[in-house]
């Protein structure tokens, strides 16, 4: 296989020497002609696969009539697309912008001006051990990881990092600070290993934010749009956030991010406080509400549910007693499949076996695919993959 390189790209990402040039549904081709599975979906991106017939001729109407105009002016996709978010989250008020990185940022930039509008002169985020917000200087800084700041400190001040799902040992670091403005965490920590956050816990921080007037903060970047089986992860400890950041999925593949804000959070930022240039344009608009429409349509959310059931259930199956296997664990079409040491040589073993995966947390297989996944599609994955665990595990 030859090696597509670049001495012009700057050299940012360990690639495998792949080139992809289309999909369909999911599958993907690269180019020397072969074709892969896809249990990727461009990191829990391509919601509804890869040429989606639906999908593409609605953005090809709408490239036909405009891509971008600036946030001077309305865009009528935008207040569509807005109020489907908040019919499906039960919140109130939608910002758009192009990433989850910068939708985090939004939420932090509101935690802070939450603080100053209460007389709050050095406002502090609650955050997580294992979180993974972006690689901005305040994402990153709100980040769990030493290998995403190296390189990079002075960290950004105004983080508390707490244990997950501990909410006595958040009560204790918290215990007497009134700079506190807000909690910050993942529904299902992604790139810090498929850790979901319980029911019980989101529950009780839902109590401790309204008792101590805090934002309950949830990012739902990677967990969210349908990913789990609900429209937002949160969504099983039946709770609403007061800030929501959104991206990844909402646009099927076109870039697009969101921060969904309740009554506690809307009126904060004013004309002023903060904007994007491409934030809210036509084109990301457009792809946000087919998808959210498409999937309605074609029952994605119960597709995602029952087809990751089954396939972690195959997973188990697969690897019950196999020495090496710490868990397969996550929710919906978002499993992590943990093993007691670095794999992310099976990153390109699955590849050579036509499979496309990830490994985050340096032990974790992540499984993210697209939402229109199949049960056979999930069956070929876990024939695909148990064979590559099964065979490192024994070396």
């Amino acid at each position: 296989m030859s090696t597509p390189t670049s001495p012009h790209v700057m050299n940012t990402y360990g690639r495998l020497p792949i080139a992809l040039t289309h999909g369909r549904g999911c599958r993907v081709w690269d180019t020397e002609g072969r074709q892969y599975l896809d249990a990727l979906a461009g990191i829990a991106v391509n919601t509804l696969g890869h040429a989606h017939p639906k999908l593409v001729p609605a953005l090809q109407a709408q490239i036909a009539q405009m891509i971008h105009c600036c946030n001077y002016y309305h865009v009528p996709d935008q207040e569509r697309l807005a109020q489907m978010l908040v019919e499906r989250s039960g919140m109130t008020n939608v910002f758009f912008c192009n990433s989850g990185l910068e939708a985090n940022e939004a939420a932090l930039k509101l935690a802070r001006k939450f603080g100053h509008d209460k007389g709050i002169e050095r406002p502090e985020v609650v955050v997580f051990e294992g979180a993974f917000h972006g690689r901005s200087i305040a994402t990153l800084s709100a980040t769990a990881n030493p290998k995403i700041h190296a390189g990079f400190t002075p960290l950004l001040e105004g983080f508390v990092r707490v244990p997950r799902n501990d909410i006595e040992a958040l009560k204790r670091t918290t215990a007497g600070n009134p700079n506190i403005t807000a909690v910050f965490f993942e529904a299902i920590q992604g790139e810090g290993g498929i850790h979901p956050m319980t029911v019980d816990f989101m529950r009780e921080l839902r109590a401790l934010c309204d008792e101590r007037d805090w934002l309950l903060m949830i990012d739902e970047v990677q967990c969210g749009i349908g990913r789990t089986g609900q429209w937002f992860a949160h969504q099983w400890a039946g709770i609403v956030p007061d800030v929501m950041p959104l991206a990844k999925g909402l646009g099927s593949g076109v870039p697009v991010g969101a921060v969904v804000t309740g009554p506690k959070a809307a009126t904060i930022f004013q004309p002023g406080n903060h904007g994007t240039t491409f934030g809210g344009n036509p084109l990301a608009m457009r792809a946000g509400v087919e998808t959210l429409r498409i999937m309605e349509e074609e029952g994605l959310l119960a597709n995602a549910q029952r087809v990751g059931e089954h396939l972690q259930q195959a997973l188990r199956q697969g690897l019950q007693g196999v020495a090496g296997l710490v868990e397969v664990r996550g929710q919906g079409l978002m499993i992590g499949v943990q093993l007691d040491r670095p794999c992310g040589v099976l990153t390109q073993r699955a590849a050579d076996a036509g499979l496309l995966i990830s490994v985050t947390a340096d032990s974790v297989i992540r499984l993210v695919p697209p939402l229109i996944m199949t049960m056979a599609e999930a069956d070929e994955v876990a024939q695909r993959l148990l064979p590559l665990i099964q065979q490192f595990l024994s070396e």
